[in-house]
Order: structure tokens, then sequence, then C-alpha cells
């Protein structure tokens, strides 16, 4: 079939598409540095905003494995500073599974624009997990700890942070040392905005009252954490999946707890990972939405595909993927 066909003529990003480890598709769109027009490509480094969380899950799982901590381990075991109106009992499991009620900094059920949290806090000022406190520490909790699942976003940046209290190490250097570096993942790091590495592609928005666009230096954190911010290529997503569903990661049994529906019904989520039903089992996959930003990778465990799909310019990864899926699925069932 011809994928070409599918993709809108003004999609700006890369596209890769995997059946059984075997390259169906792979190509790059548009430009990573528009002033400059230079050009995306494979090697090219881009933004994937919340899909980051995943990483941070299979880090506390390897810990969970090294028995140096429990899924049912209480938050307030970890820090020395007052967690003021926050459950003390809330769990690292309930830190996973977003149902911990934990007061969300950006709470997606009530704000729309990442952006709006820089108002009047510079974004210039988030550099490590911690400083991200001011933003959450003196809100009320948002519901009863392990009541419901509601995604959110503080929830990882905790959980990031008790990576860094068990481990002594920032936790990106922990993820590179745990998970990049044994998956030869050697083009994916968090990475500061004002000290990008080569190959980094800069991510737009769309100004309508100048009909241009502006780069998301100002509207997302200077750095990433807990809650998102990694930038990788397509081909190191590939490499991820790869050591995670062949159980290098993780022993077979954590795999299996991982990528199990842990939320309920309405919402099916693993630990760090969205889960899609697909008869009497889940596909997972992992994505990410920041202005500028716009990422998805899924894996189908019965076509053995593997989609990944980015944007940076924000253009909708979701509606191209689900294009793409249905032909593919509609070509193979012919």
């Amino acid at each position: 079939m011809n994928i070409d066909s599918i993709i809108p003529a003004d999609f700006r990003g890369c596209i890769s598409i995997y059946e059984n480890n075997e390259k169906l598709f792979e190509k790059a769109y548009g430009y990573a540095d528009l002033s400059n027009q230079v050009l995306n490509d494979m090697e090219t480094r881009f933004a994937t905003a919340s899909a980051g969380k995943v990483f941070v899950a299979v880090g506390i799982l390897q810990l969970i494995e090294k028995r140096l901590l429990h899924l049912e381990d209480k938050i307030d075991s970890f820090f020395d500073f007052d967690l003021e109106q926050i459950d003390k009992e809330i769990t690292v499991e309930q830190l996973l599974t977003h149902t911990s009620g934990i007061p969300d900094y950006f709470d997606e059920s009530v704000m729309t624009e990442y952006e709006e949290l820089w108002y009047n806090f510079p974004n210039y000022r988030i550099r490590t997990n911690k400083d991200l406190l001011p933003l959450f520490i003196h809100k009320p909790m948002m519901y009863p700890r392990g009541s419901k699942f509601q995604y959110n976003n503080t929830g990882y940046v905790v959980l990031a942070m008790i990576l860094e209290k068990i481990t002594e190490m920032e936790f990106d250097q922990y993820l590179e040392k745990s998970i990049f570096f044994p998956c030869k993942m050697g083009h994916t790091g968090y990475y500061e905005l004002d000290r990008l590495p080569a190959k980094c592609a800069f991510n737009y928005i769309f100004d309508e009252v100048r009909n241009d666009f502006r780069t998301n230096i100002y509207s997302v954190d200077v750095k990433g954490t807990g809650a998102g911010g990694a930038f990788t290529t397509i081909g190191d997503i590939r490499l991820f999946w790869k050591n995670l569903l062949s159980c290098q990661l993780l022993s077979p049994a954590m795999t299996e707890t991982m990528l199990s529906n842990h939320s309920g019904e309405s919402q099916c989520y693993g630990y760090g990972i969205w889960l899609k039903k697909a008869g009497n089992d889940f596909n997972p996959y992992f994505q990410g939405c920041d202005p500028g930003v716009s990422f998805k990778s899924a894996f189908d465990k019965n076509s053995q595909l593997l989609i990944t799909i980015v944007s940076n310019y924000g253009d909708n990864v979701w509606k191209l993927w689900r294009e793409i899926s249905d032909n593919l699925n509609h070509f193979y069932n012919e």
C-alpha cells in the first residue's frame, strides 16, 4: 500500500512503521530549524513531552526488582520537607497508576494550555524536579488517594524525586545509566533548551496574529522532569520497544505487570504506559503533547506493527496514527 498517500502535505516531523522488526516505512518531513531551513531527518532528536513517563516507570520498577523500593512504600518516607495537605499515605503504586489524588501542577481537566503555567512563574527556573514544588506543594488533594484514575503530572515528578533519593543521582543520569545506555539509545536524553546538543529539532507554535511561527522556548520547562521532556530519535524509540518487549529492561514477570491494566475499564493504563483494549488483551502505547510537540508510539501485539509518529509543530499525530493503522489493518485483512 502507498503510505505516502495518507500523509498530509503539510505534516512536519517523522514517521516510522515496522512489522516484526522489519522496516515498512520511514520518512522525515519539514524543518527541524525553520529559520535556517534545516530539514528533519531520521537522526533528528525530537522532544516527546509526557512520553518520558514510561522511562521513569521502568526506572522505578527496576528499583523494585532490586528490592530498593516497594510498590506499597509511602511517599512520606522519602522526603524531609513538609507535604502540607498532601496525603502522606500515598503509595508508589498509586503514583505509577495516576490514582494518588496528589495535586497536579498542570491539571489537564481545568487547564488547556501548558504555557499558562509560566505567566507568573518563569519556565527557565525549571531545571530539576524540585523546581516544580512551588507549583503544587501548597495545593489540596484533588481526590482521596486510590479512589479513581485521573492523569497526573505531579505523580511522575514525585516518582523521579524518589528515584533521585534512592540512587543519589539526578533522575536523568540514572535513566541514562539503567535504560538509555543498555538499550544503545545514544541519541536520547533530557536537555536544557538553552544548551541543546546537535541534531535537536526546534518546536514551533503557530502565531495566528502574526501569521507565522514562534518556538516554544518560553512555553515548556527549560529542562524535562519526571513528567516528561525527553528528546529522542525515531530509531532510539524502536530500540526502547525492542528491549522492553524482550524483557531486557525488566524481568518477564515485571514486564507483564507493567503492561497489565491497573486503572479500571474507563481508562486503561499500566505502569507508565497507556493500553488499548484488543480482544482479551491490551496493546501498549505511550504519547506526549506540549506546545509545539506531539508524539505517539504504539505496538500492536497481533500484527507485530510498531508505529511511531512525532511532530515538532504540534501536528495531529493521533489522527494520522489512526488513519495509518486503519489502512494497514484493512490492507492485511483483505
